[in-house]
């Protein structure tokens, strides 16, 4: 898996994440947050069980961020899990990497 470590400033649009074919997981935060950072040991844990190749994009969020409220985020960190542009599953402040593994299986399925 292609896990991220550093969130970076926004460089997608909507249409461009519609547009997605495959997997991707789009984690919404920011370097500084420490939800964010705390949850790090365990997403990064779960990408390297999860065995295959999902592309992992950070997104620096914030107010004034069109992608993070097109996606009605709140709370940081928020992980998006899409298949062809599409949710299909979504973690508000992962606690463990079970569940980040299991919804990474999903994309899979």
């Amino acid at each position: 898996m292609a896990y991220t470590p550093t969130f970076i400033p926004e460089s997608l649009t909507r249409a461009d994440v519609d547009a997605q074919r495959g997997a991707l997981v789009l984690e919404f935060g920011t370097n500084w947050c420490g939800w964010c950072r705390g949850a790090q040991p365990d997403i990064e844990a779960a990408f390297a069980q999860a065995g295959a190749d999902v592309p992992h994009v950070k997104v620096e969020d914030g107010p004034g961020r069109r992608l993070g409220r097109s996606y009605g985020i709140k709370l940081w960190p928020t992980l998006v899990f899409l298949k062809d542009g599409q949710e299909v599953a979504r973690l508000v402040r992962p606690d463990g990497s079970g569940a980040i593994a299991q919804a990474l299986k999903q994309l899979s399925d």
